[in-house]
């Protein structure tokens, strides 16, 4: 039977039925997705030195792991990670978190629906970010951040201290993302998968609005087919693919990770 004439809702369905059988999901443990992650996240040009930080909940209410202080995110894998209580306090592993992470506890405590958060300064973010404007979500591939970027216009200085994580954990709201003045980005998600993507996304956006500011005015798409674009593309299933085969990619560099 010919589907030529189906209609695009019809079409929608069919496809992501499709998506959630034909899909495979991985195998990883949540410390070697975070491992992953973190080198996913340096290949894709979010490393800055020591700064910037990724975390997953763990396995006890108030509990998440995190990288050590010292090492580069190309320098994690499975077996370095901290597990720390929301006081900074380690549980598990060597060494001590980034004592910015504290913001992070302020983020788990405001949202139970983000169960992995992902902090960096990427170059683009960064020059978008002083600035001082919102990201300009006007492309198809960064749709998943269409009405669901925050923006913290005001930099409250460095998130050392509980104040800094009220402000940031408020400014995001119940947004999957947040851009940062003067600052970087944040960005959360129900799994490590989520997360990782919508990270890779938001430094890809950035760099996009700045070579669109550089050649002209930005235009805005209509906003029904924003928030379309938006619900398409952001399923868990697609999520899990696309770090899938950022995985892939890390792992033919970085095979180490995993141990």
């Amino acid at each position: 039977m010919t589907t030529m004439q189906t209609p695009k809702d019809e079409l929608v369905r069919n496809a992501e039925k499709q998506m959630r059988t034909g899909l495979s999901d991985n195998t990883w443990t949540d410390t070697q997705k975070l491992a992953l992650t973190c080198r996913i996240l340096f290949d894709g040009g979010h490393d800055s030195g020591l700064a910037g930080q990724i975390t997953a909940r763990g396995p006890q209410p108030g509990t998440y792991y995190t990288q050590r202080l010292g090492l580069g995110f190309d320098e994690i894998s499975a077996n370095n990670l901290l597990l720390v209580d929301e006081d900074l306090n380690v549980l598990e592993g060597n060494g001590i978190p980034n004592p910015a992470n504290r913001f992070h506890s302020w983020v788990y405590r405001a949202r139970n629906d983000v169960n992995c958060i992902i902090h960096t300064h990427p170059l683009h973010i960064a020059a978008l970010s002083m600035l001082e404007v919102p990201l300009a979500v006007s492309h198809m591939d960064i749709c998943p951040l269409f009405e669901d970027c925050a923006f913290l216009e005001s930099w409250p200085g460095v998130p050392v201290g509980n104040e800094e994580g009220e402000i940031i954990s408020e400014a995001l709201g119940d947004k999957r993302a947040i851009l940062l003045a003067h600052h970087g980005q944040l960005s959360t998600g129900q799994s490590i998968e989520e997360a990782c993507v919508i990270a890779m996304l938001i430094e890809r956006a950035a760099k996009l609005q700045l070579l669109a500011m550089s050649a002209g005015e930005i235009r805005s798409i209509p906003p029904e087919l924003g928030r379309e674009a938006h619900d398409w593309i952001s399923k868990p299933k697609r999520h899990g693919a696309a770090f899938n085969y950022y995985a892939r990619r890390a792992l033919r560099q970085h095979s180490d990770c995993l141990s």
